[in-house]
């Protein structure tokens, strides 16, 4: 099966152990005093981030930058996708005040964009959408102005669990394809392809007002160029707006492996793809994910 890479351009990775990673992937560690904030702050406030939960390797630079992904609903899920590293357990009771905190993180941050994501909490009945809804609206009051994106789950494609989210009027709605078709039933449990796009396509219909839609893939599971190419193409079918390309990582030995490690090149070439498919925004790159450097394409940006 002819894959992304050529030999001269990335490495592949063998399937038992986690292999040694490319130059290109290796990540500082922190030397800003704003990193050690930041913490404090999450701390503090005693909030989940997707930085850390899901061992994200930007969690570095962005904590440094003095942003976050925060993840509210808890930080237990109830799917075990084969590459999350965020624990699959019986989740605990939502926690009433957690949209006022995570106001007040966006408000003492002074961020102009936030990322707002959550497990899935399929063991409710909206999936944890009204939560959603209330941490918008308390982010919203204790910060005018702010662009507000949220990385949702697909809630089982219920619409009116989606038009709680919509409901409360995010700038940014962010749903993940994660992986190309074939390898969905491997990569996502309990998800579905064509569900994911349909959740797309109905945000951008169910909204009533102006709205970016974004998804994002990723790369390296042993996909090929002409699926990925097909993915895009069906995402921008769905009317997305924002694209993400970025490499995928073992976050343990218990998750998938990684096939293949995707050279920058290569990442260049699909983001000039996804331009001329007519996205407006491609963020590709091995450590790009999906709220990584988010205010990039920001409706808070002049």
């Amino acid at each position: 099966m002819e894959t992304l890479l050529s030999p001269a351009s990335a490495s592949a990775a063998p399937s038992v152990a986690r292999p040694r990673l490319p130059p290109w992937l290796k990540v500082p560690l922190p030397t800003s005093s704003a990193f050690t904030r930041t913490r404090l702050l999450l701390t503090d406030l005693k909030l989940h981030t997707v930085c850390e939960s899901a061992k994200c390797p930007n969690h570095w630079e962005c904590w440094s930058r003095g942003t976050a992904t925060f993840m509210i609903a808890g930080d237990r899920c109830t799917r075990a996708c084969g590459f999350c590293a965020v624990d699959t357990a019986r989740p605990l009771p939502l926690e009433g005040d957690e949209p006022d905190r995570v106001a007040e993180a966006t408000r003492r941050m002074g961020l102009s964009h936030v990322v707002i994501t959550a497990v899935a909490r399929d063991d409710l009945p909206d999936g944890g959408a009204a939560h959603f809804q209330k941490t918008i609206q308390a982010v919203r009051a204790a910060n005018p102005g702010i662009a507000i994106e949220v990385l949702v789950p697909d809630f089982l494609d219920r619409d009116w669990a989606l038009d709680l989210v919509l409901a409360a009027e995010p700038e940014v709605f962010n749903h993940n394809l994660e992986t190309v078709r074939r390898l969905t039933p491997e990569v996502r449990h309990r998800a579905t392809y064509d569900r994911s796009l349909t959740v797309l396509r109905k945000a951008r219909e169910r909204a009533g007002r102006p709205l970016y839609t974004k998804s994002g893939l990723m790369l390296g599971l042993g996909e090929t160029r002409d699926e990925v190419m097909e993915a895009m193409r069906d995402l921008r079918a769905a009317k997305v707006d924002i694209l993400t390309l970025g490499q995928y990582l073992q976050p343990t030995l218990k998750h998938l492996p990684v096939r293949e490690f995707v050279s920058p090149e290569t990442f260049a070439d699909l983001q000039r793809a996804g331009e001329d498919l007519g996205f407006v925004h491609v963020a590709s790159g091995p450590l790009v994910r999906s709220s990584y450097h988010a205010d990039d394409f920001s409706p808070a940006r002049p």
